[in-house]
């Protein structure tokens, strides 16, 4: 016994030795000085004082078991437990147990071990394992073709790294209803299919998770997975959400045959990868919008510039057309004729005016404008042209600030929605107009969208909704779902053209079979007095002043040239800007500078006019384009009183333009 005893006090492992009653009958020194206790101070002591309180009823059970049927169980079988020293902290130990015969009576010796440091080095272990797998799986999501195959890259990595045999990734559908599955591993499409169903149905997508909750894991117990699970033989799942802006844009699922499968480390390793897929998808569909906004810019260019030139070509026809018509008799029965030709190139020229609005290349005349008197104004008429089936109504609250918008472009952007939305419902449906006043800051501002007070008008119908698809294109120019003949595919791009360059932005939300609501944010105008547009003088007026012309297409200049002498004026030309300053400098009586705004090479008409003011302050200068944004000077001009005539004109507008500009400079 002497012998034991000395074997006892002098292991390296703390030891105790426990009666039936679960009272401590010894403990060496070691045992006393792990558990924070002095020399003796186990002796008499229940064992469960050194196990955690929430166990200890559990432990008292276990022990029960174990003594009637007792055996040896050496260290290191794996049998861990959480010790607790006398003030209270807790620590990790490995328990090795068996009996010992005392004469008659049994007694239970246990050998514990602190394993603290045994777990941190397991844990580094695992820890720079999940390090490892995390940046191979950083390294799939870049070297990935496309995201498709990056996701189903991602599910095989999960699987394969925590040596389970299944996992799968679910997306939200386009709608943001239901989710879908993207990518498995290990599970059979009947299961796939209850897994997608129960879990868009379930609180997993109801929200996003707050940054201080840690790891968005929902459900890991196997109660909450149960019913998740049905028709399986999975245990237990660890369900982590893929953030996004506003709520989760799906989730990562990972089933597993045990339950309490998955600690504190493999579930931040889970939420890391989620958290990593999430920002692969943002960026993917970041380069997608930014691979549309540059498709759309570029085809903008190539309209804006095909508008352009074909505007000097209507100015031509459109000018010949008018010339031809004043030489004609009164009753001409050729004047008909020449009416119908110039009603079709005026079209000509409305339809390059949508081309040059969606390419946001046309200059609005913007003004203070009400939009509770708007959309009075536009209710009648929409009633009559949309027909009985359509239902229309109108929301506006009162006080809604101004807007500041071209009057004319604004009715017409709301009329190509409605008609768009008269042609979703064949069958007649109902149409709403509303509008609403919106404070956009924080994180829902954007470059697009800048923080600040927004007069929100939306068009919503009942029709027959957007595919995803259709969605994607529905804002590029010619493209149409309509039968052919029944749409040129500009309405609905040209709106986008106007908003754009009013400084607004455009929201397109639409369900197929549910209809489509189309949102027209524009920047409130605070503190505003509308004012109304001087009307444009009809009629005809003469004049005997020298004007000089500017242009360098030949035949639209001699049109201009040939409208001016028929008016009475005195005309001098020149092809180019630098001609033009020479034509100045050697005649000092010219009184008026008539340019287009792009002159090809060397300087634009909006520098000639400049150079001109420099030579001769004051001097009146009119400026015409197809296409002036060219040149954005010419924005600038108009500030100090350089008008601007649209191409293709006609001779009544020039005359009333050219009237205006020279008077100016009389009042001055």
């Amino acid at each position: 016994m002497t012998l034991f005893k000395a074997l006892f006090d002098t292991a390296p492992d703390a030891m105790i030795v426990v009666g039936y009653d679960g009272v401590i009958v010894l403990a060496n020194p070691q045992a006393d000085r792990l558990f924070g206790y002095g020399e003796g101070g186990l002796q008499g002591l229940p064992v469960e004082v050194l196990l955690p309180e929430q166990v200890r009823q559990m432990h008292t059970q276990h022990r029960a078991r174990y003594m009637s049927t007792p055996r040896v169980r050496p260290m290191g079988a794996g049998y861990e437990l959480t010790g607790v020293r006398r003030n209270g902290q807790s620590f990790p130990v490995e328990i090795g147990l068996s009996p010992i015969q005392d004469g008659e009576r049994i007694l239970f010796a246990a050998s514990i071990r602190d394993i603290s440091e045994t777990q941190r080095a397991r844990q580094a272990l695992t820890r720079a394992r999940y390090d490892a797998l995390l940046a191979q799986a950083s390294r799939l999501l870049l070297e990935s073709p496309n995201l498709d195959v990056a996701v189903d890259n991602i599910a095989v990595l999960v699987a394969s790294a925590l040596h389970t045999e299944a996992a799968l990734i679910l997306f939200r559908d386009a709608h943001g209803a239901d989710l879908h599955v993207r990518a498995s591993v290990g599970l059979p499409d009947q299961l796939l299919r209850s897994l997608a169903r129960r879990l868009s149905r379930g609180p997993w997508m109801s929200e996003a998770p707050r940054a201080e909750e840690g790891p968005a894991v929902l459900s890991r117990s196997v109660e909450g997975a149960a019913t998740l699970l049905k028709g399986s033989d999975f245990r237990d799942a660890a369900i982590v959400s893929l953030p996004d802006r506003y709520g989760p844009m799906g989730l990562l699922v990972v089933p597993a045959r045990e339950a309490d499968s998955f600690g504190h480390d493999l579930l931040h390793f889970l939420q890391s990868v989620a958290n990593m897929l999430a920002a692969a998808v943002q960026r993917s569909r970041s380069e997608e919008q930014l691979s549309h906004a540059q498709r759309l810019d570029a085809i903008g260019q190539l309209t804006g510039g095909i508008a352009h030139d074909f505007n000097n070509m209507l100015t031509v026809i459109s000018g010949n057309l008018q010339l031809l018509g004043m030489s004609l008799p009164q009753d001409s029965p050729e004047g008909e004729i020449v009416d119908s030709a110039t009603r079709a190139a005026e079209r000509c020229a409305a339809l390059t005016g949508k081309l040059l609005s969606f390419a946001s290349r046309r200059r609005l005349m913007p003004r203070a404008v009400r939009p509770a008197q708007a959309l009075n104004d536009l209710r009648e008429m929409l009633a009559r042209t949309l027909g009985e089936r359509i239902r229309v109504t109108t929301e506006c609250p009162r006080n809604v600030p101004q807007i500041h918008v071209d009057p004319a472009e604004f009715d017409a952007a709301l009329v190509n929605l409605a008609v768009n939305a008269r042609d979703a419902m064949p069958r007649g449906g109902q149409l709403t107009l509303s509008v609403s006043v919106e404070h956009i800051e924080g994180a829902h501002a954007s470059p697009k969208m800048p923080a600040g007070t927004y007069v929100v008008f939306r068009v919503a119908d009942t029709g027959m909704g957007m595919t995803p698809e259709v969605q994607a294109r529905a804002l590029e120019p010619f493209f149409t779902t309509k039968e052919v003949g029944k749409g040129s595919g500009l309405g609905l791009s040209m709106v986008y053209g106007f908003v754009k360059q009013s400084g607004g932005y455009l929201g397109l939300d639409s369900q197929l079979g549910y209809g489509t609501r189309i949102s027209l944010y524009f920047p409130a105008l605070e503190n505003a007095t509308s004012h109304e547009p001087a009307a444009v003088e009809a009629l005809v007026r003469h004049g005997q002043e020298t004007i000089l012309v500017v242009e360098d297409e030949p035949e639209v200049r001699a049109i201009a040239l040939a409208f001016l002498r028929s008016l009475g004026y005195a005309t001098r030309e020149a092809d180019s800007a630098a001609v033009a300053l020479t034509q100045l400098e050697s005649h000092p009586d010219i009184d008026l500078l008539f340019s287009d705004v792009v002159l090809g090479n060397g300087m634009s008409g909006a520098e000639l006019a400049k150079a001109a003011r420099d030579l001769y302050p004051g001097l009146p200068v009119l400026l015409t384009s197809g296409y002036e944004r060219g040149s954005l000077d010419a924005e600038d001009l108009s500030t100090h009183g350089v008008e601007l005539l649209r191409k293709p004109y006609r001779i009544e507008h020039l005359s009333a333009s050219l009237r205006h500009a020279l008077a100016a400079r009389k009042e001055g």
